[in-house]
């Protein structure tokens, strides 16, 4: 369900979705987003009235405050966006947490998703399940433990990192692999719109070409990520508790 409060982009409500066990996300409860550079005072009201309390950073340090010690470019080029500053803070009552998914003091590894193409599409979502459990742990986490109420989570973009925090969140709810790789697909054209907001060329027909010299598709990359993917023991395995996925799917399921 997209999102049309005044500012926020690639943006979209993970509600209305139906899980395996025959039950449905809550709408309000989990919203993804690109970053919310352009998000004005009016935004954020309508965020705040439709009960966002919780804001989850998914971005480097780097990315956050320009001028501090960049890493090695990472999910979807890291640092793409510095610079770029808001035009309005969250109200009060809009907690933010800054959690950090990319792992950019690993310089191997950002390395070999970079040379291999990988970097920007979907294609590097299973090479960073395998060898980044601990942050995409840290990341369920704060949404499990955050304030009641909604929570948006974003990155640069609100593709890359944050597609892979949905893919996790939708996955372990019981959503379905091709509702999944879906919802992915629907940011390619708000983040044209995004790109040109901000003044900068959509990457787009890079990470298509990408995909093509991979000889796949998006929505292929998606589902054979999460082929054979047990979400729930992932996690747990990564050092999610059963508690926080209870509290996961007790506030993102409707009952």
């Amino acid at each position: 369900m997209t999102v049309t409060w005044d500012g926020f982009h690639n943006a979209r409500d993970l509600g209305g979705l139906p899980t395996r066990d025959g039950r449905m996300t809550r709408p309000g409860a989990l919203i993804r987003s690109a970053g919310l550079f352009l998000v004005t005072e009016a935004g954020w009201q309508a965020a705040s009235d439709a009960g966002v309390r919780t804001i989850v950073d998914l971005r480097n340090d780097d990315e956050i405050r320009p001028g501090a010690e960049p890493g090695l470019t990472a999910a979807g080029g890291s640092a793409v966006l510095t610079g770029f500053q808001p035009v309005a803070d969250p109200p009060p009552g809009i907690e933010r947490l800054e959690v950090p998914l990319d792992g950019v003091e690993d310089v191997e590894f950002w390395r070999y998703l970079n040379d291999a193409g990988l970097n920007g599409t979907p294609l590097y979502y299973a090479p960073f399940l395998r060898t980044k459990p601990d942050r995409c742990a840290a990341a369920v986490t704060a949404v499990a433990r955050a304030a009641p109420g909604g929570v948006l989570f974003h990155c640069a973009g609100g593709r890359d990192r944050t597609g892979l925090v949905a893919l996790l969140l939708l996955a372990v709810l019981g959503v379905d692999a091709e509702a999944i790789a879906q919802d992915y697909a629907c940011s390619t054209e708000p983040l044209r719109t995004f790109s040109e907001a901000l003044g900068r060329e959509d990457d787009g027909p890079q990470i298509a070409a990408l995909m093509a010299a991979h000889g796949t598709t998006v929505r292929d990359a998606i589902l054979g990520t999460l082929d054979g993917f047990d979400a729930h023991a992932y996690l747990i395995a990564a050092g999610v508790s059963d508690v926080d996925l209870a509290a996961l799917r007790a506030r993102a399921l409707v009952d």
